[in-house]
């Protein structure tokens, strides 16, 4: 609980697609989330759709028919993950990560195969040097994989292999645009 304000989660995160129907087809015939509201811009400025994404949360999506492609690299990762790409740029949103059941987590990466997504591997975060172990062990708080959507957006399945918030879990101090090297 927030002591500021009453915040009860995220309400939706709003993403912009280049083709709705093929958005609609991603999210909820892949990802099997319901339709859940559409709203037609006026002026022909475009769509807003929303997406049940579970536990009272929404996805939803913009479609401008006038929007600037994406950059990979800038507007999201230009790979997953466990390829070697993490960076996208300042202001961007570089993945969206879905809550799922830890016991499930290697099921879903052998649907999504099964449906033609393109999955990274099964990743162990950790507090290693590298953040991922080879194996699941103690120290493991997420397990995770990562895939894109149609439009490039970087998707994770994660699964809490514990709670997160204990001793040690927040140790590290912020960093500053200062810091930043070029």
């Amino acid at each position: 609980m927030n002591g500021e304000f009453e915040l009860r989660g995220v309400n939706h995160v709003a993403l912009v697609c280049s083709d709705m129907k093929q958005t609609v087809d991603f999210y909820s015939g892949v990802l099997g989330m319901p339709l859940i509201k559409t709203i037609e811009l006026p002026m022909g400025w475009g769509q807003h759709f929303f997406f049940d994404c579970g536990g009272g949360n929404a996805l939803a999506f913009f479609w401008f028919p006038d929007a600037p492609d994406g950059v990979p690299g800038v507007s999201a990762p230009k790979n997953l993950p466990d390829r070697g790409e993490l960076l996208s740029a300042v202001g961007s949103m570089n993945h969206l990560a879905f809550d799922v059941p830890p016991e499930k987590i290697e099921e879903y990466r052998d649907r999504l195969i099964a449906k033609g997504i393109d999955v990274g591997v099964l990743l162990n975060h950790d507090d290693s040097e590298f953040g991922v172990a080879p194996e699941p062990h103690d120290g493991v708080f997420v397990r995770s994989i990562y895939f894109k959507d149609p439009d490039g957006i970087l998707v994770e399945f994660a699964a809490w292999t514990r709670q997160v918030g204990r001793p040690g879990d927040v140790r590290h101090e912020p960093r500053t645009a200062a810091d930043r090297t070029v």
